[in-house]
């Protein structure tokens, strides 16, 4: 079972935030809070140590705040998926954390059920994208990275993209395609480079915007 076990890290200025996101996980058997930090720069610095599969972390603490967080984390070896956890709903703090790599967000008050299958979901290669948040990331998107270029992808990276955007995982692509996981993940690197994207998030909103999803 401890292979199967979700190693999250903790990082909010809010101390009974991160009490209470630990109750609500130390009851899942498959979920494991290996650690907590109150703001960014420690975040950082504790996901280096503890190399945990999963981060929750806020937006808004002082000194290095969750964005600036995000782009440190995407600059380790083997980077963890970062599920923002906030209080705040508009698009001009969630946006730029989505851009800035996390693979989705919850609210603070979510249903303790819905915050663990949030956190298996990222685990899992998942991207979390409420409607509006995902409007207002394609309006952005709109004329920018890779607009005009998807004649270039292969049907195969086509096949591939339209699965990112349908939220699997690169082992469930590769079960979906008979490839390997390897493949999968060349094709995945391919991808990004032609369209000229940074991450599994912009991809995803790309296929969606261009009709490629299943």
């Amino acid at each position: 079972m401890a292979d199967n076990v979700i190693r999250v890290l903790l990082v909010d200025d809010h101390q009974v935030v991160r009490r209470g996101l630990r109750t609500f996980l130390e009851v899942q058997d498959d979920i494991e809070v290996v650690g907590e930090a109150s703001d960014g720069a420690e975040g950082v610095a504790r996901a280096e140590e503890l190399r945990p599969d999963v981060v929750l972390m806020d937006v808004k603490m002082p000194g290095m705040d969750g964005i600036e967080a995000l782009r440190k984390l995407r600059e380790l070896a083997n980077p963890a998926k970062v599920l923002i956890v906030t209080s705040f709903t508009e698009q001009r703090t969630v946006v730029p954390a989505l851009r800035a790599g996390a693979s989705g967000y919850v609210y603070k008050d979510v249903d303790p059920d819905a915050l663990a299958g949030a956190i298996r979901s990222v685990h899992a290669g998942h991207v979390l994208l409420q409607p509006e948040v995902a409007g207002a990331l394609l309006s952005q998107e709109e004329g920018h990275g890779g607009t005009g270029r998807g004649s270039t992808l292969t049907e195969r990276e086509q096949e591939v993209l339209g699965l990112i955007a349908d939220g699997r995982s690169n082992r469930e692509i590769a079960r979906a395609l008979v490839l390997s996981e390897k493949t999968v993940k060349t094709h995945v690197s391919n991808i990004l480079m032609k369209l000229d994207l940074a991450d599994r998030t912009q991809a995803a909103l790309w296929a969606v915007r261009h009709g490629l999803t299943p």
